[in-house]
């Protein structure tokens, strides 16, 4: 997504490189964001991600128990319906494997 503009219209590339430039001679502090590592396995990631998508389900369930009369035959009732009716018991049976030397 991107971000809001500054001013009514978008900045040239030499309007926004100017803008960096003083900013750095200016002495204004650089901010960089980084996102911390995923320090989880991948059997734990792989189990997270299970787990969100039974949420994920049941919250669907819920959205197409309370649409009204009207949308029950509508395209959104019925990807929910799809959804809802998915079978998740064998994804959440498999265990994943645990790596070299750790089995």
């Amino acid at each position: 997504m991107p971000r809001k503009s500054i001013g009514e219209t978008a900045m040239t590339d030499a309007e926004r490189q100017a803008r960096y430039r003083a900013a750095r001679t200016a002495g204004a502090p650089v901010v960089r964001m980084h996102r911390p590592p995923d320090r989880r396995s991948r059997a734990q990631r792989w189990n997270d991600n299970v787990a969100g998508l039974v949420q994920a389900q049941a919250e669907y369930a819920a959205w197409l128990e309370s649409l009204p009369e009207s949308l029950q035959e509508s395209a959104i009732a019925d990807a929910l319906r799809a959804i809802v009716d998915l079978d998740l018991t064998e994804v959440q049976a498999v265990i994943p494997p645990r790596g070299f030397g750790r089995d």
